[in-house]
């Protein structure tokens, strides 16, 4: 596909650097030189100084012949207004990356008569990561497939847990039964085990099927599975705003620390049932005023990942039971983050890519099936993909036995009409079944990608 992606920063970059990837024609638009200029050192893609709301630079940049047109500027109303110019210059599909909570409840209305494919508030999505974190505190990532009826669950396995030095295919009846175990993490190496892998104390695994099975799975394991009930969030800006929102709702006592104090009253304005503190959130004194050492769960949101980092690290030692969740914005922090066991890691920019890279795939699917999620995991090591199933695909009845699934790939879990099923070799994939993939290969757009040619 022709894709042109307006503003280089973090979200911008990270979305350059998968498309491109992919095999895509990227022309990046910025109106900082020193900006567009490293973009275009670093990935194979063309590079335009200049105002993305230019329709000048809109035709330089290729809009009349362009499929997408991704605007992921500073600025909402920048964003889109350059979704409006591409529409009306190129007719071509527009996505907007829209912050303001302001815009919220117009959102369907600004989509709508913009024409937008798409609108990406990273900051909210960021935010719902972290309010399903907090409802499971056992997980170090939770994703929902099949409209939310199957789970993704990522947790550390302890030296006591019953999965602990066991096999795969020795995992007593009572547990293989319920979740598919995907993936597992051991240090800097991913596998998709299969029945020989031996599971150590350490290990992150990723399991997933039915929201019931994965809860009575946890059970099973003698795992916390209540949501806390206090939390203290670091940094007041819109994703603690958006988190803080939700978890209010769920009941869950909120304490938020900010230095800015007129954000401070903002945040009392718009949340009048958290405790807003302006105050330094790195100040060790106020924190243990606070509670931080009996308080069930800490969130780190500030601007800099070194300052999150730290934070997270200073709770864990005085706060080992609290469930711990880090705002970082540079992925390439990423093993070494996971060497500190500090919890789950919460990268905002990933998430938007990750949500554009679908909509790219979904466009360049064939009829046999369309994608309908993709999340990417362990550093970009693993996709999960959710497939619809299409009428023309090669899979359709075939037991999953018989199939020819390529290496590194194993069928996780499908949703036949509402039912989660956890395949076994007799399962058979049938027409409008949406199938969970999960993969060490990149790039997969169709389900006939999973199959041997």
């Amino acid at each position: 596909m022709n894709i042109i992606i307006v503003g280089c920063g973090n979200v911008g970059q990270t979305i350059t650097q998968q498309l491109s990837k992919e095999g895509h024609n990227i022309t990046v638009i910025d109106e900082k030189s020193t900006v567009v200029q490293a973009v275009v050192n670093n990935y194979d893609v063309m590079g335009i100084v200049g105002n993305g709301a230019s329709y000048s630079i809109m035709k330089d940049a290729g809009i009349e012949s362009s499929d997408l047109m991704v605007a992921v500027t500073d600025s909402d109303e920048l964003n889109l207004l350059c979704c409006l110019i591409a529409k009306k210059a190129g007719n071509c599909h527009t996505i907007a990356r829209v912050r303001n909570p302001i815009y919220k409840k117009e959102i369907n209305f600004i989509k709508e008569e913009l024409g937008l494919s798409m609108v990406i508030n990273p900051e909210e999505a960021a935010a719902g990561e972290a309010e399903r974190l907090l409802k499971f505190p056992y997980a170090t990532k939770i994703e929902t497939f099949a409209r939310g009826r199957a789970e993704l669950v990522k947790f550390v396995i302890d030296e006591k847990s019953r999965l602990c030095d066991k096999a795969l295919r020795d995992i007593p009846q009572d547990l293989k039964k319920q979740v598919v175990i995907a993936v597992v993490s051991r240090g800097s190496e991913t596998y998709i085990p299969d029945g020989n892998f031996v599971l150590r104390a350490g290990d992150e695994i990723t399991i997933l099927g039915s929201g019931k099975n994965t809860l009575s799975f946890i059970k099973k394991l003698g795992m916390p599975t209540a949501k806390v009930h206090s939390t203290i969030i670091i940094g007041g800006g819109e994703t603690a705003y958006y988190l803080a929102k939700q978890l209010i709702a769920f009941g869950i006592k909120v304490t938020i620390f900010e230095r800015d104090a007129q954000r401070c009253k903002e945040l009392s304005d718009l949340l009048p049932q958290a405790l807003i503190i302006n105050g330094d959130g790195t100040d060790k004194d106020m924190l243990l005023e606070e509670g931080v050492t009996s308080v069930e769960s800490f969130v780190s949101l500030t601007n800099l990942d070194e300052e999150n980092i730290m934070l997270s690290m200073y709770v864990k030692s005085i706060n080992p039971k609290a469930k711990l969740i880090t705002k970082v914005h540079r992925v390439n922090y990423g093993e070494i983050i996971g060497s500190l066991n500090i919890g789950s890691i919460i990268y905002p920019k990933n998430i938007t890519a990750d949500r554009i890279v679908q909509f790219v795939r979904g466009r360049s699917a064939s009829l046999d099936s369309n994608i309908e999620a993709l999340y990417k995991l362990d550093d970009e090591r693993v996709e999960a993909l959710e497939f619809i199933v299409g009428a023309n695909c090669k899979a359709i009845g075939i037991p999953l036995s018989e199939l020819k699934i390529k290496k590194g790939i194993i069928i996780a879990c499908i949703n036949h009409y509402g039912e989660i099923i956890t395949p076994s070799g007799d399962t058979v994939i049938r027409e409008r079944d949406s199938v969970i993939v999960v993969t060490t290969l990149a790039g997969l757009k169709d389900i006939k990608d999973i199959l041997e040619n």
